[in-house]
């Protein structure tokens, strides 16, 4: 199963927002599994995306996630499976 990670940062005090939204976004994808949590550090949250296809993960990327407003910079990381 394709898998992939992100490393969001947010704007300052919106990490909840972004969170809710990316649930709500991901939820829509009858075919995608995923976890996100709030964190501390150099990032503000993290996301992992499992799909049965990568089209479906393309999908999320390119349609849901990076049409999600307050997300100022992301690094997107594939598993190598």
């Amino acid at each position: 199963m394709p898998t992939t990670y992100f490393l969001l940062n947010v704007t300052l005090n919106q990490e909840q927002s972004v969170i809710d939204n990316i649930k709500n976004s991901l939820s829509e994808i009858a075919d995608i599994i995923f976890d996100i949590q709030g964190v501390f550090g150099v990032y503000d949250i993290v996301l992992k995306v499992t799909s049965d296809s990568e089209d479906s993960l393309r999908n999320a990327v390119m349609n849901k996630i990076r049409s999600i407003q307050n997300i100022q910079s992301s690094i997107t990381m594939i598993v190598n499976e």
